[in-house]
């Protein structure tokens, strides 16, 4: 009895480290794409299932699919941003459209991504995740001050909740460690939507309306519709995705004392692919390794699987019950804004890091990172620049994210096309004291 109560306990754990992270990617693309609460509680609710199922997927390790190793999926925070701005231009059905695609792409070519990897060093995949946080950065700025067009924008309750909750996660990450640091996030939500609700700005109604238990609904937005822009879009943050996954793959077989050949990798890449194809199917999100729980497994020193599968069902069961979901709706848009602004930021800072580990003494380095980080931004603010180009360029260019990575890609073919170029210094991340442990 004792044993499966401790197997239970560091489940949740898990289950809490990564929650955070898990529940604020529906609550941003939702509130974005402006979904109705009974929408956006299906949102939640189909997240943590999938997450759990997604979880399971890359435990269970067979020899088609699935690392074996203890690691935990979410959805992708990379892919935030391109799927608000799919969402807009297109719809909801073309952002699962660009899932499935994507996810069927990288569950086919799981076994070429080893082989690809020089195509994507770190050089390259840095400055698309610097890119993907700088494009997030206004959107926390605008929800600190109670989201865009709000009545009270910028009002002193709006700034005084942002601001409070930042200021409580910056305290909890200065004097705590571990478990509490990784869960700040999810603490800092909490505390600030408790104190929104003695200025009256939480209403318990949605709480009271969710039924305690639903059926999964696939395609409750709809059937999906395809898109190339929004397909190329996806695929590329797949695929950066799978360069980061790689890195908490490598990290966590060091722990676990376990060599991995490229046919785990590959298994490891399939799992995430139909992942992310499960989740296009129920309408959710594409998934991927967290690495905050990596953390955890190198804290505990417990590297059991069965761990992990407890985890994915608890998040099955979290995911079957309505009213937990409507209770991450309450957290009103300027908490959200305190807490996002530092996640976001990581997302920054994660890039940074990457870009940490490139030798920027090599001026070809400095000019991938210049030119793409400069495209992708400089489209985000102007994003009609390229609109007198034909439709078939525009596909290339019209998004920030996507012009950024394409320039990354391009250049790095360039230098290196021919010509024997030192590789980049990589690091092994310190995956005890992640920065992701914000939720990220």
């Amino acid at each position: 009895m004792f044993s499966w109560f401790k197997t239970g306990s560091l489940g949740l754990q898990h289950v809490l480290a990564m929650y955070a992270g898990a529940v604020i990617v529906p609550i941003i693309v939702g509130t974005a794409l402006e979904l109705t609460p009974t929408q956006l509680s299906y949102l939640i609710s189909i997240d943590l299932l999938t997450c759990g199922i997604a979880t399971l997927l890359q435990v269970w390790g067979n020899r088609f699919f699935g690392i074996g190793l203890p690691v935990m999926l979410g959805c992708a925070f990379q892919a935030v941003a391109p799927m608000i701005a799919i969402g807009n231009k297109y719809g909801m059905t073309a952002i699962y459209g660009s899932i499935i695609a994507s996810g069927i792409i990288i569950l086919l070519l799981g076994g070429l991504f080893g082989k690809l990897a020089r195509f994507f060093p770190p050089v390259v995949t840095g400055s698309v995740v610097t890119i993907i946080g700088l494009t997030l950065i206004p959107v926390a700025i605008q929800d600190m001050g109670g989201g865009p067009g709000s009545e009270d924008f910028g009002s002193l309750q709006n700034l005084a909740l942002s601001f409070g909750v930042l200021a409580f996660i910056i305290i909890m990450n200065r004097f705590f460690t571990g478990f509490l640091r990784a869960v700040s996030i999810l603490i800092g939500l909490i505390a600030g939507t408790i104190a929104a609700a003695f200025m009256g700005k939480v209403s318990f109604q949605g709480v009271f309306d969710a039924s305690w238990f639903h059926m999964v609904q696939p395609l409750y937005f709809g059937a999906p519709t395809f898109h190339l822009p929004a397909i190329l879009t996806m695929t590329l943050v797949a695929i950066v995705s799978v360069m980061e996954s790689t890195g908490v793959f490598m990290a966590l077989s060091k722990i676990c004392d376990r060599e991995l050949t490229e046919r785990d990798l590959a298994r490891g890449y399939r799992a995430e692919g139909l992942a992310s194809i499960i989740g296009g199917f129920f309408n959710s999100f594409p998934y991927t390794t967290y690495s905050q729980n990596v953390g955890l497994v190198q804290l505990t020193k417990v590297k059991k699987r069965s761990v992990i599968a407890v985890a994915g069902i608890m998040l099955i069961l979290l995911g079957s019950v309505p009213k937990i979901a409507a209770l991450t709706m309450l957290v009103p848009t300027a908490v959200l804004g305190g807490a996002t602004i530092a996640m976001f930021g990581m997302v920054v800072a994660s890039g940074i890091k990457m870009l940490g580990t490139v030798d920027l003494n090599q001026h070809e380095n400095l000019l991938i990172v210049a030119c793409s980080v400069g495209m992708g931004l400089g489209v985000t603010v102007a994003p009609t620049l390229f609109d007198q180009l034909p439709e078939s360029i525009q596909i290339l260019v019209d998004n920030g994210i996507v012009a950024g990575s394409f320039t990354a890609i391009l250049l790095n073919v360039v230098f290196t096309l021919g010509k024997k170029r030192k590789h980049d210094v990589q690091v092994q991340p310190a995956v005890a004291k992640e920065t992701p442990e914000l939720g990220v």
